[in-house]
């Protein structure tokens, strides 16, 4: 008998909440933070060093895996969980999300999106059924709906239009996905910054009936307040005792204004894009060290992160290994990236188990307000 998919939830302070999600391949702990894993790698990062950091969690991408190396390929060759050697519960996005921001020439249509390969040019078609497939032949524990997320701003007939097409895309989605023991499909909220079209979309999936609910459509460009104005609300339209995860979210302080809104789970290239690029999130807010001021300075980034970056090497010498371009610098600069995400994610488990949480926020708010160190 294979393990059901659950979600507990344990304890609440405010809208915040503390939960664990159950697979077959082990449990997640909420709030979670899942580092993406876009072509069945986390950029810079050994899988066994993306644990270390305290990630239970990964997302891999439908949309790039499909086109190289093809489901099809993964799955002769075991499944994603064994062909990036991650044993650890996976979340595999529906494509529909890279298909409107990255793929050439598209047609969007009822049944699907037809769309250019932005590799080689070649052509291929996207449907609910077609993402429920490639999804099921990478072996991904959750599996999200096909979906259109229009560009914000939109107008409002747009928006509504699109969300309609992605509640009975959201349909199909669960017909197709079928009965799979062990594996959970989630379906994806839209409706833009309106709220009435917000609670509609819940309203349709809730009908339908999913393990998890996405509030997705945010973080497109609608700025932090717009965002946090939605969050104030379209959560709460969401069963309580089903996972909610925020899609593509964020920064530091994104994450956790939505934590206090009442999101469990979130994803984000930033901690990894952004330590390729020399741009490093501290407590004490963002630090660039692509900077001249630390070309001397023998001080770790943060003294009180225990990630190799900062236990092992100084600013001086990760100023150095960037400007000159070695290799050694994304990967210190991501794994210290992703090791902060999750120890914010720590931190706020613990604050609302203690129903602290609105002290660890102001806390929180307070240090990354203070700034980097001085310069020596």
């Amino acid at each position: 008998m294979t393990q059901q998919f659950s979600f507990k939830l344990k304890d609440t302070d405010g809208k915040a909440r503390t939960g664990v999600i159950s697979t077959p391949r082990g449990e997640v702990r909420t709030p979670a933070f899942m580092p993406v894993g876009t072509a069945a790698t986390v950029k810079a990062m050994m899988p066994e060093s993306v644990r270390a950091t305290g990630a239970d969690i990964l997302l891999g991408n439908t949309y790039h895996l499909m086109l190289r190396p093809t489901a099809e390929r993964i799955d002769r060759l075991g499944g994603l969980h064994k062909f990036m050697n991650w044993d650890r519960p996976i979340l595999t996005d529906s494509g529909g999300f890279q298909v409107m921001s990255l793929a050439g020439l598209r047609k969007l249509t009822e049944k699907g999106v037809t769309f250019k390969s932005h590799i080689d040019g070649s052509k291929h078609e996207l449907t609910p059924e077609r993402s429920m497939e490639i999804q099921r032949l990478l072996g991904s524990d959750i599996v999200m709906c096909f979906d259109e997320c229009p560009a914000l701003p939109a107008n409002r007939d747009r928006i509504a239009e699109s969300m309609r097409l992605s509640m009975r895309w959201a349909e199909r989605s669960r017909d197709a996905f079928g009965d799979r023991p062990g594996h959970a499909l989630f379906g994806i909220m839209q409706g833009g910054l309106e709220r009435d079209l917000r609670e509609e979309s819940a309203e349709a999936l809730k009908k339908i009936g999913f393990e998890g609910y996405a509030v997705g459509g945010l973080a497109v460009g609608e700025g932090q307040e717009a965002m946090f104005d939605c969050l104030d609300y379209a959560p709460d339209f969401l069963p309580m005792d089903k996972p909610r995860y925020l899609m593509g979210v964020g920064k530091p302080d994104d994450i956790v204004g939505a934590v206090a809104r009442g999101i469990d789970m979130m994803d984000c290239v930033l901690p990894s894009r952004s330590g390729r690029t020399g741009q490093v999130f501290t407590r004490h807010g963002v630090v660039n060290i692509k900077n001249a001021r630390h070309a001397e300075d023998p001080r770790p980034l943060d003294e009180n992160c225990s990630c190799p970056a900062c236990s092992n090497y100084s600013r001086a010498y990760l100023h150095h290994v960037f400007r000159a371009n070695e290799m050694i610098s994304g990967m210190l600069l991501t794994w210290h990236n992703l090791h902060y995400f999750q120890e914010i994610m720590q931190g706020m488990r613990d604050a609302i188990a203690e129903g602290s949480f609105e002290a660890w926020q102001a806390a929180f708010h307070a240090q990354r307000a203070q700034g980097d160190i001085e310069p020596l």
